[in-house]
């Protein structure tokens, strides 16, 4: 053990609450990457003059790098320590916000976002591998709910602010915020966030002992259940954030502003849901929880689907049955996010990186897809929602309820 583990720079435990803000504030930046500038995509393809299939990748090749960056970050979070993984990303991330906000055509756009994928691949590796270095699953869970408040706070500010900034100072004033959001962020982080990871793996890149952790992972039970509960849940999310500014705005007639005020009923929904999965969690455990999430998930993609079949275009259509599945969403990505790394504590980072690549590659298919199913309607947007939030309620009724237990690997694999 000793050639191929080594202890990194002595960790120390931070608080629970500085733990959670710090984490929050790191996964926010998943929403902040999407939300802020929803409210000017659809000026955003105006000004630049994009065709839809290339408007749809400022958000889609901004999740597929965010996936493919996880592969590398995770083992190297892994061998280097946290700390140096988290403040390369941070700083990535930082520059590339600025050349978007620079950006003059569409590609030039589309490829500052890509390198924004990457910086923020290392933020969440490193947010989600924490978690299991400084607490076992079950109060992992509640400290990312926790944390996933202060992400729900962030998306509902997001809409909010991009809606005005849009309006005040056009779209690339987004991204200028979205940089100086950023560089508070990595402030706080460097100041407050110590070093979590107990030991470096030493061998954590070897290609050989990459593939076998890869391997090991992925057809372990229990990561493929919460991992495919969380890629589920994310799925519908996604077809939401990517396709609701044209039907709100576009087919619907709502102002930018008015469109953000829309997407915080889903985010406060969303910020109810990490609450009430707190409570959730102390009387019926992660499993159970998730049991009780996946009939709110399936309510409402029931009901949008029904309702965009019986041809009803308005805003609470989609609104409300979207409030229900965020709602099951606050509890789904908590305890799938702990859960698919639990049981992996010494390839955390790994782990984490498998969960989101999934995630993320999922969330690429569903933009392409988008970028071709709409159709100046609301029905491909209420019917993606309605098919991910079905198949996320039978995930968490299947494979969580059977292996949802995080029990060690090595046991698992006995």
């Amino acid at each position: 053990m000793s050639e191929t583990r080594s202890p990194a720079a002595p960790p120390s435990r931070p608080s629970a609450a500085v733990a959670a803000a710090a984490l929050g504030l790191l996964l926010g930046l998943q929403p902040l990457s999407t939300d802020l500038y929803l409210p000017a995509f659809p000026a955003l393809t105006r000004d630049l003059a994009a065709p839809m299939h290339l408007a749809q990748l400022t958000l889609s090749a901004l999740l597929l790098a965010f996936g493919a960056a996880q592969l590398l970050w995770g083992p190297l979070a892994d061998r280097w320590g946290r700390r140096p993984v988290l403040q390369a990303g941070l700083a990535l991330y930082l520059l590339a916000s600025l050349g978007a906000m620079l950006a003059g055509d569409i590609r030039m756009l589309v490829a500052a976002r890509v390198v924004q994928g990457l910086g923020l691949a290392a933020a969440v590796v490193v947010a989600r591998a924490t978690v299991r270095d400084l607490y076992e699953p079950h109060e992992g869970a509640r400290v990312m709910s926790l944390a996933l408040s202060g992400l729900g706070l962030i998306a509902i500010g997001s809409p909010l602010v991009g809606g005005w900034v849009a309006q005040q100072f056009g779209w690339r004033g987004t991204f200028a915020f979205i940089a100086l959001f950023t560089l508070a962020v990595a402030l706080f982080v460097r100041l407050r966030l110590p070093e979590t990871l107990p030991r470096r793996d030493l061998r954590a890149l070897h290609p050989p002992t990459l593939l076998a952790n890869w391997r090991r992972i992925v057809v372990h039970p229990t990561f493929f259940a919460w991992a495919s509960l969380s890629a589920c849940t994310y799925g519908a999310l996604y077809v939401f954030l990517a396709g609701s500014p044209f039907v709100y705005i576009e087919t619907l007639g709502l102002s930018p502003a008015q469109y953000g005020l829309v997407l915080v009923t889903s985010s406060l929904a969303y910020l109810l849901g990490t609450f009430v999965c707190r409570r959730w969690l102390l009387r019926h455990g992660m499993t159970g929880t998730i049991q009780r999430a996946s009939a709110f998930t399936l309510a409402g993609g029931l009901s949008m689907g029904a309702l965009s079949l019986a041809g009803v275009q308005a805003v609470w259509a989609i609104a409300l049955p979207q409030m229900a599945i965020a709602f099951g969403h606050g509890m789904h990505q908590s305890c799938g996010q702990a859960g698919a790394v639990g049981p992996f504590r010494e390839q955390a980072g790994t782990a984490s990186a498998l969960a989101g690549f999934m995630l993320a590659a999922l969330a690429f298919g569903i933009g392409r897809w988008l970028g071709l199913a709409l159709d100046g309607s609301s029905q491909p947007v209420a019917l993606g929602i309605a098919f991910w939030a079905t198949l996320t309620a039978l995930v968490g009724w299947t494979l969580v309820r059977r292996h949802g237990s995080p029990l060690p690997a090595a046991a698992a694999s006995r």
